[in-house]
């Protein structure tokens, strides 16, 4: 069943950070033990600029709202050992192909050509470093 309420991405994914929040709260509650996030993120349908740049707002978008919901679980009283957004890179989505890219660094391919391969910082490569070295202060 879907929530007619949350936005969704291009692929009919649900975005909805205050129900990562409520969904934190609830394992905590029921498990007691320390929480890992490891993949939380969204592919997008990057496009490389013809100065080499990406600007994937979305993607920036995405992982703030959901970090800020993590930081207001961890305020609930939510034990958080880490937090490791999907993905470092742009890798081959098996449902379709390079068209869907979840990395903070673009890849020069997609599925007809291997192109160069050369690794391209998003912005939300550049935005994420900043969240890392406030420690989530600067969102």
């Amino acid at each position: 069943m879907t929530n007619p309420f949350t936005p969704k991405t291009r692929w009919d994914w649900e975005i909805d950070p205050i129900g990562f929040r409520y969904l934190l709260n609830e394992i905590y509650d029921r498990y007691q033990i320390p929480l890992m996030i490891t993949e939380n993120g969204i592919g997008t349908l990057d496009e490389l600029t013809e100065d080499k740049q990406v600007h994937d707002r979305e993607r920036i978008d995405f992982l703030r709202d959901h970090i800020q919901q993590l930081q207001l679980a961890i305020k609930d009283g939510v034990e958080v050992l880490g937090y490791m957004p999907w993905s470092f890179m742009d890798l081959l989505s098996t449902s379709s192909g390079f068209r869907k890219r979840y990395g903070f660094v673009y890849i020069d391919r997609d599925d007809k050509d291997i192109k160069t391969l050369e690794r391209i910082k998003k912005d939300s490569f550049s935005w994420y470093q900043k969240v890392i070295a406030s420690n989530g202060r600067i969102l």
